[in-house]
């Protein structure tokens, strides 16, 4: 059983995706560490690496996402972890360019993959399950 560490970073306070996503992991099998609300960046790290997780969900609905999501792959490299799967997902910047442009920003900061607001969970098991692998 793959364990994920989710939680929605910086000062962002949105929770309500988390609850939802938490669930949907947990339903098909994973097991979830659900920080909550406004975490910084080595919380998140501290808690992968306490519960040896394979992989670290950020949530962003601020708009702000790109600006506290810069040096987290850094971080985990520094830590140890520099491998562990990176998926960050929300309303993520707070101009209104095509996603494909936000994707891009995201995977040039070291995230494996960036989701728009409308995804919906079971396309992040499907690639959850395809990025990780059978455990």
């Amino acid at each position: 059983m793959h364990t994920i560490v989710i939680g929605t970073i910086g000062s962002d306070a949105h929770v309500t995706g988390q609850f939802v996503i938490a669930r949907t992991l947990q339903d098909a099998g994973f097991k979830v560490i659900r920080l909550g609300a406004c975490v910084p960046q080595d919380e998140f790290i501290e808690a992968a690496i306490e519960s040896a997780a394979s992989a670290i969900l950020v949530s962003s609905l601020y708009g702000m996402g790109y600006f506290d999501c810069q040096g987290l792959r850094e971080k985990c490299i520094e830590a140890g972890i520099g491998d562990i799967v990176l998926y960050v997902g929300g309303l993520l910047v707070s101009n209104r360019e095509p996603f494909e442009e936000t994707r891009q920003r995201f995977e040039q900061i070291g995230f494996n993959r960036a989701y728009p607001p409308e995804t919906r969970p079971s396309e992040l098991i499907v690639d959850l399950r395809n990025d990780l692998g059978p455990r």
